[in-house]
């Protein structure tokens, strides 16, 4: 008897009818044979207005008290997703992380998962049960409630998965599953029926909202196949798995971009040893994570240095910038915090030239300028205005034939 571990996102569980709607989907796979452990998100909004009340009771809040009161919406599903099981008569029982073992590290509010005990699920597993449980959050060296971080419902399935050593860990959510680029923006992105977990790493930290990155990591690391489904209409979704386990073999898995983004460009600065080392260490000193980097010499020995960083962190940053352009004598400082993040993602890359130029001529054909660039071994991402992003994924989808199933065959490999 194989056993799957499924997990619900806040949309799946987020009013009465879809919980009776998940229980009857349990209820199916567990006919087929399987062993079935759940894992759930708090309800739709519910994680939301939790955080509202905290902000409203006081600004500066103490991380562990946070914790107890947003971990309560989770319970509040696994209870009743529990509820309806038994009411149509397939025995479950919840519990919650710190009750079957979800040991963290002490981090609040993104805590990691460093184990997972397995005795009390092995035990109401033996007995028959169908074992319901809420994600997103453990318990400490302490004794105190941690929570994951947003998105940590995903990490607590594949980490119980992997400890289970299940046969896979299906995500289901109000998706088919992952697609060339967001279906929203583009209605002719198509369904991928596998990628690999380097794809989904990639995709996942580029803007890609289908899974959180540590989940994928965590999934890769144990080699534990994830399935993408959605709750809402039959299908096989996407399979994440090792990349020599893809059938469908392709040059571009897909899309992803992100429109938060903002540059940020000291120009005109004297050239000297360990002045880049120095300003990121200014930045990183605010906790503020860059991104992109570029530099480019320019006139009469100085040099232009840019970067990205995430939009919200964009007036912080500037400060910083403009602190160190007084003090390190360059000449200007140059922003702009409409910009967005285009990148393409394919382990087909590794091997085969020419995804770059189709890439870059796909964009100049469409008059599209490109600000900065920077590649990875099965990634190249590019800023554009934020204006152009919407065209942008369009051009780049056509150009390498995204919107059809395509195979890596011979030196047929992209579309001039």
């Amino acid at each position: 008897m194989a056993l799957i571990v499924q997990k619900y996102g806040g949309s799946s569980v987020g009013t009465l009818d879809r919980i009776h709607h998940v229980a009857d989907r349990v209820i199916k796979t567990k006919q087929q044979g399987h062993d079935v452990v759940i894992v759930v998100s708090a309800m739709y909004g519910e994680t939301d207005r939790l955080i509202q009340l905290a902000s409203a009771v006081s600004q500066d809040y103490d991380p562990r008290e946070y914790d107890v009161l947003i971990s309560t919406g989770e319970q509040i599903s696994m209870a009743l997703l529990s509820m309806a099981l038994n009411a149509k008569s397939y025995p479950a029982r919840s519990f919650t992380g710190s009750q079957i073992g979800i040991h963290t590290d002490n981090t609040h509010t993104k805590a990691r998962i460093r184990e997972v005990k397995t005795e009390i699920i092995q035990r109401e597993l033996q007995q028959g049960r169908i074992v319901v449980i809420a994600g997103f959050q453990g318990i400490n060296e302490h004794g105190d409630i941690t929570t994951l971080g947003r998105g940590g419902s995903d990490t607590t399935a594949v980490a119980i998965a992997a400890a289970l050593k299940a046969q896979e860990c299906q995500i289901y959510t109000d998706v088919d599953g992952v697609y060339t680029t967001d279906p929203h923006l583009l209605p002719e992105a198509r369904l991928l029926s596998q990628i690999s977990f380097e794809e989904m790493l990639e995709m996942a930290s580029l803007g890609a909202k289908v899974l959180q990155m540590r989940s994928v990591e965590l999934a890769s690391k144990h080699g534990m196949p994830i399935r993408v489904l959605s709750t809402f209409s039959d299908g096989l979704g996407t399979l994440v798995t090792f990349e020599d386990k893809i059938m469908d073999k392709r040059l571009v898995a897909g899309i992803a971009f992100s429109r938060e983004e903002a540059i940020v460009s000291l120009s005109g600065l004297p050239r000297q040893t360990g002045v880049e080392g120095h300003i990121l260490d200014k930045v990183s000193q605010a906790n503020i994570e860059i991104d992109m980097i570029a530099q480019s010499a320019a006139a009469q020995d100085t040099l232009d240095f840019t970067f990205t960083v995430h939009r919200r962190e964009h007036p912080k940053a500037l400060k910083i910038v403009e602190e160190l352009a007084n003090e390190l004598g360059a000449l200007s400082v140059k922003t702009n915090s409409k910009v967005a993040k285009l990148s393409l993602v394919g382990i087909g890359m590794r091997s085969h030239a020419g995804v770059a130029s189709t890439m870059f001529k796909a964009l100049g054909k469409a008059g599209i300028p490109i600000q900065m660039i920077t590649t990875s071994e099965i990634k190249i991402s590019v800023v554009i205005d934020e204006a152009h992003l919407e065209q942008s994924v369009k051009v780049v989808h056509q150009a390498f034939e995204l919107d059809k199933p395509r195979t890596i065959s011979g030196k047929q490999i992209y579309i001039e």
